[in-house]
């Protein structure tokens, strides 16, 4: 069977099963990562995640992870975080919507202990799809964090993102996916950003991609913003595909993705994560259609989510992976000379 054009993937986070916070263990972290590979797998999802399962924090549910997960177990930071730190903290206007830090930089920020080879080893194991392996990039993680070592943004960014590639070049995942949350709402920052991203993907030895979003929080965009003000970004990075927040945004907007140079892959969000709602698959083929008018159909590499799924009940999030799967076979279905309608 001959490959899709269009592939489908997802972002990343999938919904932390209750049974799994319940009585959480080292094999029930697999058998759920497990589930999580398989409902994508059943979907046809060319290119599955292991659902970050094993990042969740109860104590810190409003990241899924995301930041907790990875420096914390660096070297160079601590966990307690002083009344006086707290205080500066919550005067930063980039972090309002955290009351604390994850963690206080107070030294050379290195790899530590964390591990992310083995949990890539251990989601990859489980599937004979194409993996993609993803985790926070250096821009966001050093804006979460409360600095008194480097005091200088870009420096404790490029720190990270040395910390990170250290620990890239020994994944083994199809795609490694570097995700950044934060940058769309601060673009002024994008040249040292992309020199900070630039040296995680280069150290990335199969396939590097980066996301971006506006973030999600219960549904809320955290940044404001436009994709306009990051071209410039995405032209610099050293990345084989983008994969995009756009469902949630105005359509309009995708004509900004005109100037993407042509050497990077354009990843199309035609899931709404924010809406609870399940799309159908003509809405996802339409999606497809339009933004092809638009960019041009062959620069679309990838469908998926605007985000990863953890906010979402599990029902729903599922109904959207068989509706991303189904929007794509329709929609390639009609170029094939299928009786779907063309949109006007």
């Amino acid at each position: 069977m001959a490959e899709p054009r269009i592939k489908t993937t997802v972002v990343g986070s999938y919904p932390f099963p209750d049974w799994l916070g319940a009585l959480p263990s080292e094999q029930a972290v697999i058998d759920a990562t497990r589930v999580v590979i398989h409902t994508q797998e059943q979907a046809g999802i060319d290119l599955v995640c292991d659902g970050e399962l094993y990042r969740f924090n109860v104590n810190h549910p409003e990241t899924n992870g995301m930041i907790e997960y990875f420096v914390k177990p660096m070297a160079g930071v601590r966990s307690g975080v002083t009344f006086e730190e707290l205080v500066a903290y919550r005067a930063q206007p980039a972090t309002n919507f955290r009351t604390r830090p994850p963690a206080v930089v107070e030294g050379p920020i290195g790899p530590g202990t964390l591990d992310l080879p083995q949990a890539c080893a251990r989601a990859k194991q489980l599937t004979g799809r194409p993996f993609k392996f993803t985790l926070t990039g250096p821009h966001m993680l050093a804006k979460m964090l409360y600095d008194v070592h480097y005091r200088n943004l870009p420096k404790l960014t490029m720190a990270l993102a040395d910390a990170l590639a250290v620990q890239v070049a020994h994944c083994n995942a199809d795609v490694i996916q570097v995700d950044e949350a934060n940058l769309p709402g601060s673009p002024d920052e994008w040249p040292w950003a992309a020199e900070a991203m630039n040296r995680v993907l280069d150290a990335v030895k199969t396939t590097p991609a980066v996301h971006l979003c506006f973030g999600n929080y219960g549904g809320q965009s955290i940044q404001q913003g436009t994709w306009g003000k990051l071209i410039g970004y995405l032209n610099a990075l050293h990345a084989d595909h983008i994969v995009m927040e756009t469902a949630h945004r105005p359509f309009d907007e995708l004509a900004v993705f005109r100037d993407l140079r042509p050497g990077i892959g354009f990843g199309l969000g035609v899931v709404d994560i924010k809406s609870t709602e399940i799309e159908t698959a003509d809405e996802i083929a339409r999606a497809i259609e339009r933004a092809g008018k638009t960019l041009g159909a062959e620069r679309i590499k990838y469908i998926h989510p605007d985000c990863g799924f953890w906010m979402l009940k599990r029902n729903i999030a599922d109904g959207k992976i068989r509706a991303l799967v189904k929007g794509r076979d329709l929609h390639q279905g009609s170029l094939n000379g299928s009786s779907w309608p063309s949109s006007h």
